[in-house]
């Protein structure tokens, strides 16, 4: 081992050690190993930059243009309204007909685009059916996973592995290279959920809370927080408006509604003068309940705030999920100002296996946390045009430019068969079909900007030099020598599962990208030392860096899921451990078939 190769892991495993750790921002991290490796001389200037004009880079970007154009055109909304017109009832025909379907649309879109665009649909789908959305949600986010390794566009590892064969002077992979393994592993794992894995999955009737719309008050435990109050006859507040009253800034309490007369006034309600006699209805601890009534001359009603209370023609409530591209990540409500902001008044926060109640002001939010809202209709509509956000329901009114659906089906199918046919390179067609969408109409020039995932751009970027310095410096021949030193006695089958199982257990901690750009160098030195071809073991490191099916912080899919199906920590790994092997086995049978060692 060399200075620059102990340089070179020492780097690798900081990387890990903070993809891991989640301390940092995946994005910052993969900058801060670019910057390591430039100033510690590893690579040049122009090396450490080239990601950023990388044809991986530039593909992925495209790919997510092109994705969101198929959202506002309401072509991804198709397959999702009549996926449950062929879905039925039956809970082994539902997850069958969730999986093909999302499968399909993450061949040739983003995953967590597809997860996102189903998961309203599906939980729908499971209310009709009386299934609860823990017997769906893992099936949806593990179709999408599965569908993105049937093509080289399907997900990031597959351009990035593809772009590793090239950097080392080998014919890249085409479009549908990935497909004939792709679609074995996704039919055969569809089976396995399908008679096996769905019997795996949790059943909890009290954590549909996402799911059960007139209950969801109930679900989630607010017995305790909302309450009815009087306005007494000598109240302070009788002519004071709810800003003038401090209810808010000095109690904590917040006021979603006002009955007076038999009407019941809910949305903004920042000018209306109290009276003698209105009914208030809050949210708030119960301490702070106690000390409003001692103080400011009201009676708390005995009867529990429902859901029906908190609905009109005007306001409801709601359930929103914090998706990955929230900004806001680790701020609290107090911090985003988010009443103000937003319009809406947040009553609890679902995290992981309950619901959290107290002190929500003060509570960081985290990716995959699901909000219950309260607010007026319009407001709650809105937040679904934020890309922070996920609403768990259908849209009262869905804006889409289904007039430009025909043309912007054209663009796709013309930008995916001049790339079939070898007639474009992935990444000018990219451009290209993202150009045409935007030019007709299809989704605008800010709305492409918002549909690029920035993060995974600079999580790239950041990350291949990695693999250049990696291959420079030696350290990828030195722990290729390495993996075939300890299992490649066994044969070339046993090293290519060393490699499935180390992309695989990588991949649970750290992006399946940066996983994918990490091995691929190492699945390359290896092949050439064992002198068998290196695309049949960059092909299996591109599959296994898709397979997060262990822990729900494996992919963005899985973390969008998590919350909404009310899922344990450890639902994953009982579900997906036996995947995992499955797919182990699948690509020791197949993939020397079309891909000889």
């Amino acid at each position: 081992m060399t200075f620059e190769i102990g340089l070179t892991l020492f780097i690798l495993a900081a990387a890990i050690v903070l993809f891991a750790s989640e301390r940092l921002r995946v994005d910052l991290v993969a900058l801060m190993v670019l910057l390591s490796l430039l100033l510690t001389g590893l690579l040049t200037t122009e090396q450490a930059f080239s990601g950023f004009a990388s044809p991986a880079v530039i593909t992925v970007w495209a790919i997510y243009i092109v994705s969101a154009s198929l959202t506002h055109t309401g072509i991804a909304d198709y397959f999702g309204v009549h996926m449950g017109r062929i879905a039925g009832t039956g809970e082994a025909r539902l997850i069958l007909v969730i999986m093909v379907v999302v499968g399909a649309m993450s061949a040739f879109m983003n995953n967590i685009g597809a997860t996102a665009v189903l998961l309203p649909v599906v939980i729908a789908l499971g209310q009709k059916s009386n299934i609860p959305p823990s017997k769906l949600l893992i099936p949806l986010a593990f179709g999408s996973l599965l569908g993105g390794i049937t093509t080289l566009i399907g997900t990031p590892p597959n351009l990035l592995a593809s772009n590793a064969l090239a950097a080392a002077g080998y014919e890249p992979f085409r479009l549908f290279d990935y497909t004939p393994m792709g679609l074995i592993i996704m039919f055969s794992s569809i089976t396995y959920m399908v008679l096996v894995g769905r019997h795996l999955l949790p059943h909890r009737e009290k954590i549909t809370h996402a799911h059960q719309a007139e209950q969801l008050t109930a679900e989630y435990r607010l017995k305790d927080y909302l309450a009815e109050l009087r306005v007494e006859e000598n109240s302070p507040l009788v002519g004071q408006t709810l800003v003038a009253s401090g209810l808010g800034a000095r109690y904590d309490i917040n006021v979603m509604a006002v009955q007076r007369d038999g009407h019941r006034y809910m949305g903004l309600l920042t000018d209306i003068e109290l009276q003698a006699g209105d009914v208030l209805f809050t949210r708030g601890s119960h301490g702070r309940l106690l000390q409003i009534h001692d103080e400011m001359g009201v009676s708390i009603l005995p009867d529990f705030v429902q859901d029906a209370d908190l609905k009109s023609p005007d306001a409801t409530i709601a359930e929103v999920v914090i998706g990955q591209k929230a900004w806001f990540l680790g701020r609290t409500l107090k911090e985003l100002d988010f009443r103000e902001r937003y319009g809406l008044t947040v009553l609890a926060i679902w995290r992981e296996e309950a619901p959290l109640q107290q002190k929500l002001s003060d509570t960081p939010l985290y990716l995959g946390d699901t909000l219950l809202v309260h607010g007026r209709r319009d407001r709650i509509e809105a937040i679904r045009q934020e890309d922070a956000f996920l609403l768990l329901r259908e849209p009262e009114k869905p804006n889409r430019r289904l007039n430009r659906a025909a043309i912007n089906l054209v663009i796709f199918v013309t930008m995916i068969g001049l790339v079939a046919a070898g007639k474009l390179h992935i990444s000018v067609a990219a451009v290209m079909g993202a150009v045409l969408s935007i030019r007709t109409g299809c989704l605008t020039m800010d709305e492409a900007y918002e549909a690029i995932e920035w993060k995974s751009v600079f999580l790239i970027a950041g990350m291949l030099p990695m693999g250049i310095a990696m291959e420079v410096t030696g350290t990828a021949q030195f722990l290729a020598n390495l993996i075939v030193n300890t299992v490649g006695g066994w044969g070339p089958a046993a090293v290519l599962i060393g490699l499935f199982v180390l992309t695989s257990l990588i991949t649970e901690f750290m992006s399946n990208a940066a996983a994918a750009v990490l091995v691929a160098p190492i699945a390359i030195s290896t092949a050439v030392g064992l002198d068998a071809d290196p695309r049949a073991y960059v092909m299996g490191v591109a599959i296994a860096a898709s397979n997060s099916f262990l822990f729900p912080i494996g992919h963005q899919a899985s973390v969008l899921v998590y919350g909404a199906g009310g899922y344990r920590f450890f639902d994953f790994t009982k579900v997906g451990l036996p995947l995992q092997i499955l797919i182990w086995i699948l690509m020791i049978i197949f993939l020397p078939m079309f891909w000889p060692l």
